[in-house]
């Protein structure tokens, strides 16, 4: 077998890599960025380590633990996360916590859950919703917050995505909530790793140090018939076999000859892009839990964590940081610059008591393009299309956005892992129906 490219170096392009060279197979990573990691990538500030959105392995996959686990040290935490909510903390899921709630909030919360009409025909993630906790709850919890971090309203999304991501409590669960703060940890997963040092990137370094990768190296043009990739420095490259972790709705715009109705599917995948506001603080801790999450509308970020409580090495000693996520995209882009939300989101963090503007060492705004995979209606037929007329042209899909789908780091190692031994077998055609 010939020279094998993989095209991104974010973890399933790097895990791909990674099994083929342990198969002696020649394979050379080609990344665009200037530093390997794609979303799981560490960057540091000042002496302050953030990462490229908020990232924990959970993953119980064997396989997985290997790669990321075994080779690096790593902290352990019990997941708690708490939600802010018009002058309110309270705890997440906050469907079964509505103690910090007013009295008469969780009245009307216990009301829309106990009215809710259990039978009704569910179509969109809004009547999913609407079934699974009401329409008072619905509106002012999750519906408000899809609005921010899918950037959509709920009834634009459809459902087959949530399934193990939202709790589904009882009518008892969220009574006992409504009246004390002894409930238990109902979060997905009861246990979270992190690495010691280095941000969450570390946990790629292992097996990233194994293989061969050239960073700056942004594909403009791929010819499958002739096997050949051309980069924006002007380098072209012959190959044998590819692997494409790259987004698909990218790789079919570098390539002649693309039918129209794969272009008009690649249209049709949607996603999500964020701006990331990192803060290093001069003093100790000022989060309340590892992270929390924002449903007041009209306050920028969706999202906050605490990399200080994920590592005590991510911040200098006596210090503590910030990072906050605020989501767009074409359904709602963008009326901002990126300083202008930078200063309204530290702002909007300042009023709502998080820490004063005395505490503020650094601020850094930056953007990624590609943050979360959009489940419109049209995901599972326009995917399809595009995977089987790629792997038609010998390129075998894998991660977040190669496959496009909502892979969590585990998940999306064990896509590249696949797809390495797909490419050793020279299996490459999907049998399923679009």
């Amino acid at each position: 077998m010939g020279k094998i490219v993989v095209l991104g170096a974010g973890c399933a392009g790097l895990a791909a890599a990674y099994e083929l060279k342990q198969k002696n197979l020649d394979a050379v990573v080609y990344e665009k960025n200037a530093e390997y990691g794609g979303l799981c990538r560490s960057f540091m500030i000042d002496g302050f380590t953030f990462d490229t959105f908020a990232h924990v392995n959970f993953s119980k996959d064997p396989y997985v633990i290997s790669m990321l686990e075994e080779k690096t040290d790593y902290f352990i935490h019990k997941p708690e996360a708490v939600n802010y909510y018009h002058g309110h903390w309270v705890r997440n899921p906050a469907q079964n916590n509505l103690v910090d709630l007013p009295v008469e909030e969780r009245i009307s919360v216990i009301e829309g859950f106990v009215n809710r009409e259990i039978d009704r025909q569910v179509h969109n993630y809004d009547e999913w919703l609407r079934l699974q906790y009401g329409d008072y709850f619905t509106d002012h919890f999750p519906a408000a917050y899809t609005k921010k971090y899918w950037t959509v309203e709920p009834k634009e999304l459809e459902t087959r995505w949530v399934e193990g991501r939202m709790y589904q409590p009882t009518l008892k669960e969220v009574l006992r909530g409504s009246m004390t703060k002894e409930t238990p940890n109902v979060h997905y997963t009861k246990e979270i790793h992190y690495p010691k040092k280095g941000g969450y990137g570390a946990f790629l370094k292992p097996f990233a140090d194994k293989v061969e990768i050239c960073l700056n190296k942004k594909v403009i043009y791929l010819n499958s018939l002739d096997k050949v990739i051309r980069f924006a420095d002007g380098e072209e490259v012959y190959y044998d076999k590819v692997i494409s972790t790259i987004p698909m709705t990218e790789l079919v715009t570098y390539m002649e000859n693309v039918p129209e109705e794969i272009k008009k599917s690649a249209d049709d995948l949607e996603y999500t892009s964020g701006v990331m506001i990192s803060i290093g603080l001069n003093c100790d801790n000022v989060s309340p839990e590892l992270w929390f999450y924002i449903y007041d509308e009209e306050i920028c970020p969706a999202r906050v964590y605490a990399p200080n409580i994920k590592s005590p090495a991510n911040v200098p000693a006596g210090c503590c940081a910030l990072q906050a996520e605020v989501y767009f995209s074409k359904r709602k882009p963008l009326t901002k610059s990126m300083e202008e939300i930078k200063e309204e989101t530290v702002r909007q963090l300042i009023n709502m008591g998080i820490f004063s503007s005395e505490n503020i060492q650094v601020v850094d705004v930056r953007m990624e393009k590609y943050a979360n995979i959009m489940f419109t209606p049209k995901i599972y037929q326009a995917r399809e299309r595009v995977r089987i007329f790629l792997e038609n042209q010998g390129i075998v899909c894998a991660g977040r956005f190669g496959e496009w789908d909502y892979l969590w780091t585990g998940q999306s190692i064990v896509s590249g892992k696949k797809a390495a031994e797909r490419v050793e077998i020279g299996e490459y055609f999907r049998e399923e129906n679009v």
